[in-house]
């Protein structure tokens, strides 16, 4: 089998040799360059730079650079992009020239302008699909929680985008988990996007600088989870002059400060972030000495070392604290460190090479059980892209990409003598993650685009000590009962450190398709299998801190997505208007589930209590948006259903939910989202945001009964009932006052959180009243109203 892959993913390189020469044979010259701020110097990414003429162009890649191989001749050269003034100009291309472009920013104040001319006719064209991107000035205007701006609470109002509720970290994409989700910062990875367990994320919403969300037909270059890409890269720095910004709310705070290390050459940037809350704790009896907060920074460098060599050197370092009256104490966060290096072998080939350090901690001090519990996980990543631009017809994008992980499941140790507590140090793993891929971008006529690839993977699971079971089966199924029951290891085994426990090798390939079926419409297609090595086991619907991430290996066998999409793509009048409709169904290979009574935490042997099924995700999004004008905004909607199914292994075990299908914690049979934004004048803008979504699938006692002294509820199905559906309306006001100049720019927000105070249930627990001897239902509401009030400012 593995001979096998190996021999299709070299025919496939084969064959992206054989098509790039059969296509590039005719004399032609490249025009490339950079795409920058006037201001700032800082690059723009996704630009779209035409050739009205024949009809051609290209977009900014990450970095800013764009390459354009034509036939020699006379043509008129178009730039636009959203936010900025369209740039024209007359070109005579009678040889291959290097020239890079500025342009300026139509963004008065802090005030966005919206480009009149935004064209569309690329996006159209480009096989990709299932891509949504969010400007940060759009990201600001949306109304928020206590005013603070949240990237990933915003990308929620988009279809096929869920989130597991108020006060719930991650996000759901298309039903998957949220562990299925790959977030990258500066092409590091994020494993805990949220502060303070979900109510805000981790990104300060002043150092971003580009966010790109994919949920299908995802490229060739990004692996690892089977859901989406959450892409999102930070401001390089501004290289002109020293300047800075902020925002002063109601709990946070926040300050960036950016300029030259060396004019037009190198930058620098540092920007923080802090809640204040806690502050006014002790005033407030009832919370006493309780403490909850957050911080972070995002730093970054970079420098210009010549035409064609650019250094990055970018971090960031985000910290949550909780402390319950010195009972319970918890900390967690990231730490991120990237070195990136941009190299033009020639107009044609761009590369960018990554070295990149990730750790995720946490710390929990529980001082009524007297013992503290240390864990986290930690990578060291190493990638080598290139962008290979051979003519108007073909682009290539190949690269490799290698990951060492160490996974520290804990260590438990007592903080006193007296807490008959022992010093347990749970077993490290180790792993190592290595891909190959390749992707070839085709224009295959007028009306046909092509985007085939494909991504040769492999995960290496490490030395470390491993229980061993009879017949290599860490769980019992007990007949009479009816449940599992974990299995005694029998022994242990000792593998050497960096000895392969068990390898996986698996092809990934990639397709889409693009036809144009008139100036203003085009029809998509796409499929792409993907591979997640990495699981995160949790009990509860949306990620915790305490969660187990655990790596494929001997007992845990990696994730497999098979994903298909179709989609209808419309313009109307000019681009004023843009619609969007598309259907997806996936299916996704050895997903695990816990069984019912199963322990997490602190579990040394965790294949002791997880059984692999399988899940099924179907669905419609549709987005109509309006992109021009005083109103702008979007509606979004997505009629979707996402199962699992976990049978025994074999016919005599019932697996979970007796081996029968059952909706996952993420499944929403019905999401819809209105966001609008209204200019009402230079002094005020308008902004709300309508939500609503089908309950949470969650499980409910059905029955009980008495032993001895203790009632024992008995369970229905799984995710057989629902909470009540979920749904609010936020208001903001952004108000820019008179006095503005170029040295100095300010604005208020206004804001009110769920306007007609909506109680959505969190959760909902039964438990028995003693008055009445009855069981009652017991709603827990995390936000009710909530006004805020923002202070921003540029210097």
């Amino acid at each position: 089998m593995r001979r096998k892959q190996k021999k299709a993913f070299t025919h496939f390189y084969l064959l992206l040799f054989l098509i790039a020469n059969s296509i590039v044979g005719q004399e032609k010259v490249t025009m490339s360059g950079y795409i920058i701020d006037q201001e700032t110097n800082e690059t723009l990414i996704g630009v779209n730079v035409i050739l009205p003429k024949i009809q051609y162009g290209a977009t900014t890649n990450e970095y800013g650079f764009y390459s354009i191989t034509v036939p020699k001749g006379s043509y008129q050269l178009r730039i636009s992009y959203l936010g900025y003034e369209s740039f024209q100009e007359e070109l005579q291309l009678d040889k291959t020239i290097t020239k890079d472009y500025k342009l300026k920013s139509e963004v008065a104040l802090l005030e966005e302008v919206v480009v009149e001319e935004n064209i569309e006719q690329l996006n159209l064209k480009s096989p990709q699909m299932s891509l949504n991107k969010l400007t940060i000035q759009t990201i600001k205007n949306i109304p928020a929680a206590l005013g603070e701006v949240d990237i990933i609470k915003s990308i929620t109002l988009l279809p096929g985008v869920t989130s597991a509720g108020e006060g719930a970290s991650g996000f759901n994409v298309r039903g998957g988990a949220a562990d299925q989700n790959l977030i990258l910062l500066d092409e590091a990875i994020v494993f805990n996007s949220s502060h303070l367990f979900g109510f805000f994320s981790v990104f300060n919403p002043d150092a971003i600088k580009d966010i790109k969300l994919y949920k299908g037909g995802i490229p060739s270059n990004y692996g690892g989870r089977v859901s989406s890409v959450l892409n999102i890269y930070q401001k390089d720095g501004n290289s002109n002059a020293i300047k800075a910004q902020g925002g002063i709310g109601l709990i946070s705070s926040r300050l960036l400060l950016e300029g030259p290390i060396e004019k037009e050459k190198g930058s620098f940037l540092i920007g923080g972030r802090s809640s204040y809350a806690h502050l006014f704790f002790p005033l407030v009896e009832s919370v006493g000495d309780n403490k909850a907060y957050f911080y972070d920074l995002n730093t970054k460098l970079s420098y210009k070392l010549n035409k064609n060599n650019n250094i990055y050197l970018s971090g960031y370092f985000g910290r949550d604290v909780f402390d319950i009256s010195n009972l319970f104490n918890v900390g967690f966060g990231n730490s991120v460190a990237n070195f990136r290096w941009n190299h033009l072998f020639s107009n044609k080939l761009f590369s960018n090479l990554s070295l990149i350090y990730s750790n995720y901690d946490y710390t929990l001090d529980f001082g009524l059980a007297e013992f503290d519990w240390n864990l986290g996980i930690r990578n060291f990543n190493l990638k080598y892209d290139f962008k290979h631009y051979l003519s108007e017809k073909i682009k290539l994008e190949y690269g490799l990409n290698s990951i060492y992980y160490k996974f520290d499941p804990g260590l438990i140790q007592p903080t006193t003598s007296e807490s008959g507590i022992q010093t347990n140090k749970l077993t490290d793993k180790f792993a190592f993650e290595n891909s190959l891929y390749g992707n070839i971008s085709l224009k295959l006529s007028p009306k046909w685009n092509l985007q085939l690839g494909s991504r040769f993977s492999s995960f290496l699971r490490l030395g470390q000590e491993l229980n061993t079971y009879a017949a290599d089966n860490p769980l019992i199924f007990n007949q009479d009962l009816k449940i599992y029951e974990a299995a005694n290891p029998i022994g242990t085994e000792v593998y050497s450190k960096g000895k392969v426990i068990k390898p996986f090798y698996n092809l990934e390939p990639r397709l889409a398709l693009a036809y144009q079926i008139a100036s203003d419409r085009s029809l998509k297609i796409s499929y792409n299998r993907m591979v997640q090595y990495l699981h995160l086991i949790s009990n509860t619907n949306s990620p915790t801190p305490i969660d187990v991430w655990a790596p494929s290996g001997k007992f845990i066998d990696p994730q497999l997505l098979d994903q298909i999409a179709v989609g209808l793509f419309k313009t109307f009048d000019n681009n004023r208007y843009n619609f969007e409709l598309e259907g997806f169904y996936k299916s996704i290979q050895n997903r695990l589930d816990y069984i019912d009574g199963a322990e997490l935490i602190a579990n040394n042997a965790i294949e002791q209590v997880l059984l692999s099924g399988k899940a099924r995700a179907k669905g419609i999004e549709v987005l109509f948006r309006k992109n021009e004008g005083k109103l702008t905004g979007w509606l979004a909607y997505t009629l979707s259903r996402s199962e699992q199914k976990t049978p025994g292994r074999t016919l005599q075990e019932t697996g979970i939910n007796n081996g029968n299908w059952y909706v996952t914690p993420y499944d929403k049979t019905h999401d819809i989202s209105v966001t609008a934004n209204y200019s009402l004048n230079k002094k005020w803008d308008l902004n709300a945001n309508f939500i609503y979504q089908t309950g949470q699938p969650t499980t409910y006692p059905s029955a009980q009964y008495q032993f001895s002294e203790f009632l024992i509820p008995n369970f229905e199905p799984r995710n057989s009932s629902r909470l009540p559906a979920y749904h609010r309306f936020d208001l903001s006001a952004v108000y820019v006052p008179k006095k503005q100049n170029k040295r100095y720019s300010s604005q208020w927000v206004f804001g009110i959180y769920n306007l007609y105070n909506r109680q959505n249930a969190a959760s909902i627990r039964f438990q028995n009243n003693i008055e009445t001897g009855l069981n009652e239902a017991i709603r827990l509401s995390i936000f009710g109203i909530i006004p805020s009030i923002t202070y921003n400012f540029k210097i």
